[in-house]
């Protein structure tokens, strides 16, 4: 019955093969000779307008004197970032300063997505939950944030729920290792000393033949229908990298708690408010999208194959994990990653709480400080289409992978 269920998805999920790029020559052939003639005067006509703006913008740049070219970037920025995650300073070049401001931005969208994609899936699969209670709040979130404007819920985050938090000596905290107040969020951290080098290698080691022994017993157990007895073994390097943490010596790798000292935290890691309330704006937000996605992937499973694991027995979680979502996940790979372009995008409204971010650091501050708009503005734009394009390139590479 399994192996039924598992053709019967392929046969309803598989898309068309990929043609490569006979795909579009074909549908550049298919006119004939007169419609390729028009589809070349068109290209030639767009190209033409092309270049008379590009003229007319270069002309008036040199009527009023004003300097191109990209040598500002070897300048020093002579301004502060109050977010680095590189070294910075103020005699660091504009490069720099955009390469800073572009990590701030891919940190945003990467923590603000995992948050989304998590929180997402949780409502999602909460909004089909038989239980009332569970469907309903479910719902409820959905509609309550996605029909507030994303600007106007980091404004919350940031105005209303983190700036009137006390100051550092009155912070709220957690089991007195996670603080909170108006500075921002203090997390602990791992300290890396002289004899980490080894833990880490022994972590990374354990780790692969964990999953060396996970992925063969996997194997054995499609092919013979029958989990091997030595698949436990699976738990023994993670009990060694354990034991090695715990016999490691002082100065290995340990946690670096925050404490205050003086007006402020030092030690551990550091969120700052306008972090904080991004991911949280951001991810809430894009939270609500997601789920969407999700249910609508669910539902688009046909139901017998829900109906066939109930007769077998499966509980509603191994439904859930064996059938609804791998099933739903090829189908919702494409709009998902869709919907991470968006969010991509949307990061852009950092500068709003003055967050450090590419907009806010490069087509800002230093659009203002060089007076070059034109490349500024050309950078910016390249930089945000490059990304958009890498995620929409990653997404298709899954949704190709996925049905095999």
């Amino acid at each position: 019955m399994s192996a039924l269920l598992s053709d019967t998805a392929l046969t309803y999920v598989t898309p068309p093969a990929h043609r490569g790029w006979r795909q579009p020559l074909a549908a550049l052939l298919r006119g004939g000779a007169r419609g390729l003639a028009i589809q070349l005067a068109v290209l030639i006509g767009v190209a033409l307008v092309i270049g008379m703006l590009a003229a007319n913008v270069v002309a008036n740049l040199q009527r009023l004197g004003v300097k191109t070219g990209f040598g500002f970037l070897e300048r020093p920025a002579g301004f502060d970032i109050s977010q680095t995650l590189i070294s910075y300073g103020e005699q660091s070049t504009y490069l720099t300063a955009f390469v800073v401001a572009l990590l701030n931005t891919l940190l945003v969208f990467a923590l603000a997505g995992l948050l989304a994609t998590v929180l997402g899936f949780l409502i999602g699969m909460g909004r089909l939950s038989g239980n009332g209670i569970v469907a309903a709040a479910a719902g409820l979130y959905v509609e309550t944030f996605r029909n507030i404007p994303v600007l106007i819920q980091l404004l919350f985050w940031y105005f209303a729920v983190l700036r009137p938090l006390p100051g550092p000596r009155q912070s709220l905290s957690v089991a007195d290792v996670v603080f909170l107040n108006n500075r921002g969020l203090f997390l602990p951290s791992l300290y890396f000393g002289d004899g980490s080098g080894f833990l880490i290698a022994a972590a990374a080691g354990a780790l692969l033949v964990t999953l060396g022994i996970l992925l063969a017993a996997r194997h054995r157990r499609i092919q013979s229908g029958k989990r091997p007895g030595w698949v436990r073994c699976a738990a023994l390097p993670i009990i060694g990298l354990i034991a090695a943490f715990w016999l490691a010596p002082a100065g290995g790798i340990a946690w670096q708690l925050p404490r205050l000292a003086g007006f402020n935290f030092t030690g551990g890691v550091a969120v700052t408010p306008e972090l904080f309330a991004l991911t949280l704006g951001l991810g809430l937000y894009s939270a609500a999208y997601v789920a969407e996605i999700v249910r609508s992937g669910v539902q688009a499973i046909p139901r017998g194959q829900i109906e066939a694991a109930r007769s077998l027995g499966l509980s509603p979680w191994q439904i859930a994990r064996m059938i609804e979502m791998p099933l739903a996940l090829r189908i919702i790979v494409a709009p998902l990653g869709a919907y991470y372009v968006i969010l991509l995008k949307n990061t852009s409204l950092a500068s709003a709480i003055a967050y450090p971010d590419l907009m806010h650091v490069f087509a800002g501050t230093v659009l203002n400080q060089t007076g070059e708009p034109l490349e500024v503005m050309l950078i910016t734009l390249a930089t945000y289409l490059g990304l958009g394009l890498v995620l929409s390139g990653m997404t298709s590479a899954v949704n190709r992978w996925l049905p095999r």
